[in-house]
């Protein structure tokens, strides 16, 4: 139930692609995936977890696509062309 009241808030479920580079072979690209409920546009807190990843890690970010979706939805109804009753 703690995580309704965040989607009524209009928090959506966000992903995270970030390449980043090793430290180690900066040639070399790694793919991390981060997911949190988070707002759209503003993104606040991925915007944290970038912040800390570029302040305390040692890998250099090159990239990151950001998909967001709601969760919480008008509920869809469909009008039922025959019934059946089985005995």
């Amino acid at each position: 139930m703690a995580s309704l009241q965040p989607q009524l808030e209009n928090y959506r479920l966000t992903t995270a692609e970030i390449l980043y580079r090793l430290p180690d072979h900066p040639s070399v690209l790694q793919t991390f995936i981060w997911q949190e409920l988070d707002i759209q546009p503003q993104f606040p807190v991925l915007k944290r977890f970038l912040d800390f990843w570029h302040r305390s890690l040692d890998g250099k970010l090159h990239s990151d696509w950001v998909m967001s979706c709601g969760l919480i939805s008008a509920a869809e109804m469909r009008f039922v062309s025959a019934e059946l009753r089985l005995h």
